[in-house]
C-alpha cells in the first residue's frame, strides 16, 4: 500500500517585506499546502517587521528563532545604528518578547528520515554556515549541541540565514538544504522557499522530495512603501530587492560576497 504523502512549505529570511511574503503564502495557498514552518528573521532590512510578525503568528505552525529576532529587540543592548533603532521602532508591545523566545530548532520525521530545521546553525543562530564550506562543517550541521538539546541526531537539517537556497547530500544520505530567503534572496531576487513532501511522522521508508519554488511578486509595490515610510538604507534595500546584490557590496562596489571566496577544500 502506498503511503500517504503531505507537504509542508518552509519559509525563512522574510525581512519585513510584506509584499513578498503575501505573494509567497498566496502561492503555497494555491497549492492546497496548510502546514507552514517559519526558520526566522522576521524583522530588519524591511519596512514591515510589525506587519510580517502578525501574519506569521497566524499562519505559521512553527516559527523558530533568527539571528534578527534576537538580537534587534535584545533589552540589554544599546543601539548606536540609526537604522538599527527605526526597525525596532517598527515593533508592537510584546513582538519583541515573542521573537526572543521562539525555539532553536524543530525536529520532525518524513519518511523515515530525521528531519532538523534551525535558522543558521546547530550552535547559535549569530554563526553563518554558506554554501561552499568545508566537510567539517557539512558534518557539525547533523550533531547535538546544547542549542538544539539531545534527541535524535538528525539525517535530514533545513536552515536559512544566508539568503542563497542549494541543496547537498552524501554517501551515508545525510542531507543538507538551505531554504533561500521569502523577503531578501540574493543573486536571484525572487523570492524562494521549501515543499517537503513526504510521510509525515512516519519512520517507515517512502518517497521523499524536497522542492525549490520561485514566486514573482511587486518589487515595484515593496519599495514604493518602503520609500513612503522613510525606512534607512533605502538605496541599499532596492539593491538587493531589484538584483540581488548584498547592500553592503553595493555600498562598497566591490564583486559580490558569493563569488569572492575561495572554492572549499575537497
Amino acid at each position: 500500500m502506498h503511503p500517504r504523502l503531505e507537504r509542508i512549505a518552509l519559509i525563512s529570511d522574510v525581512h519585513g517585506n510584506l509584499t513578498a511574503l503575501e505573494a509567497v503564502l498566496a502561492d503555497i495557498g494555491a497549492r492546497g499546502i496548510t502546514r507552514i514552518f517559519n526558520l526566522g528573521d522576521y524583522v530588519g532590512k524591511g519596512p514591515r517587521g510589525r506587519e510580517v510578525i502578525d501574519v506569521c503568528r497566524e499562519r505559521c505552525e512553527v516559527n523558530i528563532l533568527g539571528n534578527w529576532d534576537d538580537f534587534l529587540p535584545d533589552p540589554g543592548r544599546d543601539f548606536d545604528s540609526e537604522s538599527l533603532a527605526w526597525w525596532l521602532a517598527q515593533l508592537s508591545e510584546g513582538q519583541g518578547e515573542w521573537l526572543r523566545s521562539l525555539p532553536f530548532s524543530h525536529d520532525f520525521v518524513v519518511s523515515g528520515r530525521r528531519i532538523r530545521l534551525f535558522h543558521a546553525s546547530p550552535t547559535t543562530v549569530h554563526r553563518r554556515v554558506h554554501f561552499d564550506h568545508h566537510e567539517a562543517e557539512f558534518l557539525e550541521m547533523f550533531t547535538n549541541t546544547p542549542a538544539t538539546g539531545d534527541g535524535p541526531v538528525p539525517t535530514v537539517v533545513g536552515y536559512g540565514d544566508t539568503h542563497d537556497p542549494y541543496y547537498e547530500v552524501d554517501r551515508e544520505r545525510r542531507t543538507l538544504f538551505n531554504t533561500g530567503s521569502v523577503g531578501n534572496s540574493l543573486e536571484d531576487p525572487t523570492p524562494v522557499y521549501v515543499i517537503l513532501e513526504g510521510a509525515v511522522d512516519s519512520m517507515a521508508e517512502a518517497p521523499f522530495s524536497i522542492q525549490f519554488v520561485r514566486v514573482p511578486y511587486d518589487v515595484d509595490a515593496e519599495l514604493a512603501f518602503a520609500k513612503s515610510a522613510g525606512m534607512p538604507q533605502f538605496d541599499g534595500y532596492e539593491a538587493e530587492l531589484r538584483h540581488g546584490i548584498y547592500r553592503r557590496d553595493f555600498a562598497s562596489g566591490a564583486v559580490p560576497a558569493y563569488h569572492r571566496r575561495e572554492p572549499a577544500a575537497s
